[in-house]
């Protein structure tokens, strides 16, 4: 069974989007916190929280790989699969987004036990 994406608008553009000095904003959207990173031009989304010790990851940095990192205990992780490259097996939630004529969209998977009945 494939997992329904269902997408949210966040902005008309990008540039509405109000990210701070470190190229990151937390916001929420469709009822979920969001963190957005901001990268060479390319916007990314993943979940507010560390999922090693729940730091907030609006407050950490983009390393010079491109990889979030946690203000806590500097776990990284990859802004684009979530995958932890520090060593320590923890994963980041990430999600989708797309750029379209409309604006900038983010899309959350509705996997749910009873999703298929929507």
């Amino acid at each position: 069974m494939s997992k329904q994406i269902i997408w949210h608008k966040i902005a008309s553009s990008a540039n509405e989007i109000p990210f701070l000095e470190n190229g990151m904003v937390e916001i929420e959207i469709g009822g979920k916190k969001v963190c957005l990173v901001l990268r060479e031009n390319n916007i990314y989304a993943c979940a507010t929280k560390c999922p090693h010790a729940g730091g907030k990851m609006s407050a950490g940095y983009i390393d010079t790989l491109g990889n979030i990192v946690c203000p806590l205990h500097r776990y990284k992780f990859s802004i684009m699969s979530g995958r932890n490259v520090s060593g320590e097996g923890y994963f980041l939630k990430t999600y989708k987004i797309e750029h379209r004529e409309s604006g900038v969209f983010i899309g959350f998977e509705n996997d749910g036990m009873f999703s298929w009945l929507k």
